[in-house]
C-alpha cells in the first residue's frame, strides 16, 4: 500500500510541475488554506469552515481504514475549494488506493468463482473512475464467468464404438484333435458364435486339450495353437484371419471418435495436441482438421477411453493476460538568438559630379536637369537605361535608391567615388515550444500469442506510375486531339509510429515473463531519388514482472544541440567580442520516449490432479 500511495504522490507531482508549464487559463492561482507559505483561498469564510471541518474528518476516517466515507469527505472539501492543492492531492490519493483495494477484491473474487462478488467490485471501481479500462473489461468477464475453462475444453461431437461380441457366459471343455480350421469352428461355436474363416488360415493337424474355459480365454488359446487371431464382425459373428502385421492392419477393430478443440485457433497448436496423443498414447491413427478445430482419433477402445480423459481433462489450455500500455512522449525546444547584425557587404560605384548635383538642384525641371547632365557628359543619350533610373530616383518611384541608405563619397569630379552600407540591427530573441503526449493502449492477450499494436499512420510512397500514352499536356495542346491522360501513380504503405508486439506467458499465478519487439519508424525529412528515407529504431527483449506490476521495458532520449554565428570574419572569432559584434543563434532540441507494460492475469489454466488408467478387456 505504501508503494501504490508514493506512486500515486509522483504522478501527481509529475501532473502538478506539468501544470506549472503551461500558461495560465484563467486568473485563479493554487492556494492551500492553513498551510504555512501558501496563498490563501479566495473564498468565503464560511466556505473555508466547511471545508477544512470535512477534510479533519476525512483525515479521521483514514486513519481508521474507513477510505470510502474518508473519500467523500475529501471530494466534498475540493469540491467547495476547488483550488486547493493540499485537498485535490488527499482526494486523488484516496481514489486511486479504493481502485487498487477494490481490484484486488474483484480479482480474488473471480479466481475463487465468486462473478456476483467480483461483479460488486468492479462496478465500484467505475463508480470510482469511470473511465478504468480494465475494470470495464473486467466487469464483462464477470458477467460471462461461469463455465469459460468448459467451453475452452476439447469436447466429443462424434464418436464410433468398437463392436463387441455377445457370447454366452458358459464354461466349456474341449479335447480335440484334427484340422486347425475345424478347431476354431468348433470353439467359437460352442459358445454360440459363428466363425468366419479367411483364406489366410493354413490347414494344419492339431491337439487342443483344455477345461471349464470361457470364450475370450478358449478363442486366445486357439489362436495360439493355429497362429490366427480374430476380430468381431456382429454380435454374434467373428472373424478369423492369420496372425500377421498385414492381417492386424485391415481387421483389428478400433473406435472413432472426433472432438472439438474451440481454444486451437491454428493448425500449429492442433498438431500439438496430435503429437502429444502420437506420443503419450502410441496412437497411429490420428487427423487434425484446423478449418473445423477438430481432431480425429482411431484407437482400440481402451486406448481411445484414456485418450478422451486426457483430452477432456485439459481445460483452458491459455491462461489470458490483460496488458495495459502507455507511451510517454515529451519533446521540448529552445532556441536563443542574440547579437549584434553588423553590415558585412557594401556597394562602391561611380558618381558623376552632375548626378550629385541633381540633389541640390532644387526647382528645376526634371527635363532641365536631363539637358545638364548629358552637356556635362554625366550620361549620353544612348543609356536608357540610366536615364530611366534617374527619372525614378527624382519622382521617387525607386524606393531602394542608393542616396536613401548610408552613403559615403571619396575623390572629386568625375572619379568621385560612393560607397553604400548597409543597416545595423540587433537580435534578442528566445523562442522555446514543448509537447507532451499520452497514448494509453489495452489490449487482451492469450499465453503464447503474439499481441501487436501499431500507433502511428500509415504513410504512402509511390514506386513507379503508369501512362497508357506516353504524352505531355504541352503536346497534347499542340495536336489538339486531348490525349494526354496523367500517369496512374503505384504505390506502397509504410507504417509511421510505434509498433508493438508482445508476447505473454503466465508462470503460476504471480509471475509474467513478456517477450517484447518494439519498432520505432520514423521520416526523417531527406529522400533519395524522390523516395522518402524512413528512419527506424527497434528494440527487442524479454521481460520478466510481477501481477498487476508496472515496468519500463524501453526508453529512448535524443537531444540535440545546434549552434550558428554569423559576423565579420576575425571579430566574430575573438571570445569577448563575438557575442556582441556577431549573431549567435542556439537550439537545444531534447526528445523522450518511454514505454510502461503492465500486465493483468485475468484467467489461468484449469488443473486436474488425476490420474489416467487404461484397462483392457478380461
Amino acid at each position: 500500500m505504501r508503494n501504490w500511495q508514493g506512486l500515486g504522490t509522483l504522478l501527481l507531482a509529475v501532473s502538478a510541475v506539468w501544470a506549472a508549464d503551461q500558461p495560465p487559463t484563467a486568473p485563479a492561482t493554487t492556494c492551500a488554506s492553513g498551510v504555512p507559505g501558501a496563498p490563501a483561498c479566495l473564498v468565503s469564510p464560511q466556505t473555508q469552515q466547511e471545508a477544512r471541518k470535512a477534510f479533519e474528518h476525512g483525515m479521521k476516517l483514514q486513519k481508521e481504514k474507513r477510505l470510502d466515507d474518508a473519500y467523500q469527505e475529501f471530494e466534498k472539501a475540493a469540491n467547495l475549494i476547488p483550488q486547493d492543492l493540499q485537498y485535490a492531492t488527499l482526494r486523488e490519493l484516496t481514489r486511486q488506493q479504493l481502485v487498487y483495494d477494490h481490484l484486488q477484491r474483484g480479482n480474488a473474487a473471480l479466481a475463487n468463482n465468486q462473478p456476483i462478488e467480483a461483479l460488486g467490485e468492479f462496478r465500484n471501481v467505475l463508480h470510482i473512475d469511470p473511465n478504468n479500462d480494465f475494470a470495464r473489461q473486467r466487469v464483462n468477464e464477470a458477467i460471462d464467468h461461469g463455465g469459460a475453462g468448459n467451453r475452452q475444453s476439447p469436447q466429443l461431437i462424434e464418436q464410433s464404438d468398437e463392436i463387441r461380441v455377445i457370447p454366452r457366459d458358459n464354461l466349456q471343455s474341449f479335447h480335440f484333435r484334427g484340422d486347425s480350421r475345424q478347431l476354431l469352428t468348433q470353439v467359437a461355436s460352442a459358445y454360440g458364435i459363428a466363425a468366419t474363416i479367411e483364406d489366410s488360415v493354413v490347414s494344419r493337424r492339431v491337439r487342443f486339450d483344455v477345461d471349464d474355459l470361457g470364450f475370450y480365454l478358449a478363442m486366445r488359446l486357439a489362436g495360439a495353437v493355429t497362429k490366427t487371431f480374430w476380430a468381431p464382425l456382429q454380435e454374434k459373428q467373428i472373424l478369423v484371419a492369420a496372425d500377421s502385421t498385414e492381417n492386424h492392419r485391415f481387421y483389428d477393430r478400433m473406435g472413432l471418435r472426433t472432438f472439438y478443440v474451440p481454444d486451437a485457433g491454428t493448425q500449429q497448436e492442433l498438431q500439438d495436441l496430435v503429437n502429444v496423443l502420437r506420443t503419450v498414447f502410441e496412437i497411429k491413427f490420428v487427423s487434425s482438421n484446423a478449418a473445423k478445430s477438430t481432431i480425429t482419433v482411431r484407437a482400440p477402445q481402451n486406448v481411445l477411453n484414456a485418450a478422451t480423459q486426457f483430452l477432456e481433462g485439459l481445460g483452458s489450455s491459455h491462461p489470458e493476460v490483460m496488458l495495459d500500455v502507455r507511451i510517454y512522449e515529451v519533446s521540448h525546444t529552445l532556441t536563443h538568438n542574440i547579437g549584434l547584425q553588423i553590415p558585412n557587404q557594401f556597394n562602391l560605384f561611380n558618381i558623376p559630379i552632375g548626378a550629385l548635383g541633381l540633389t541640390l538642384a532644387g526647382g528645376q525641371s526634371i527635363q532641365d536637369l536631363i539637358n545638364q547632365l548629358i552637356a556635362g557628359g554625366g550620361i549620353n543619350q544612348a543609356n536608357t537605361t540610366g536615364i530611366a533610373a534617374l527619372l525614378a530616383q527624382l519622382t521617387g518611384g525607386n524606393t531602394n535608391s542608393i542616396f536613401s541608405q548610408p552613403l559615403a563619397t571619396f575623390g572629386g569630379g568625375k572619379t568621385l567615388m560612393g560607397v553604400s552600407l548597409g543597416t545595423l540591427g540587433a537580435t534578442l530573441s528566445r523562442s522555446e515550444s514543448q509537447l507532451r503526449s499520452l497514448q494509453h493502449v489495452t489490449v487482451r492477450a492469450a499465453q503464447g500469442k503474439d499481441a501487436t499494436m501499431n500507433l502511428g499512420s500509415r504513410y504512402p510512397i509511390i514506386n513507379a506510375s503508369f501512362a497508357p500514352i506516353f504524352n505531355t499536356a504541352a503536346i497534347s495542346q499542340v495536336i489538339a486531339n486531348n490525349s494526354f491522360i496523367a500517369p496512374v501513380p503505384s504505390f506502397t504503405y509504410e507504417d509511421i509510429g510505434i509498433t508493438l508486439k508482445v508476447k505473454p506467458v503466465v508462470h503460476g499465478d504471480t509471475d509474467v515473463s513478456m517477450n517484447i519487439e518494439l519498432k520505432v519508424r520514423s521520416l526523417t525529412g531527406a529522400s533519395a531519388n524522390g523516395v522518402p528515407v524512413i528512419g527506424n529504431r527497434e528494440y527487442t527483449g524479454s521481460i520478466n514482472v510481477k501481477n498487476d506490476q508496472g515496468a519500463v521495458v524501453a526508453g529512448q532520449i535524443t537531444s540535440t544541440e545546434q549552434r550558428s554565428l554569423s559576423g565579420i570574419p576575425g571579430l566574430g572569432q575573438i571570445p569577448i567580442l563575438k557575442t556582441v559584434t556577431a549573431s549567435n543563434t542556439k537550439e537545444n532540441d531534447e526528445d523522450e520516449m518511454l514505454v510502461v507494460i503492465t500486465p493483468h492475469i485475468i484467467s489461468m489454466a484449469e488443473t486436474q490432479d488425476s490420474e489416467i488408467w487404461m484397462t483392457g478387456v478380461k
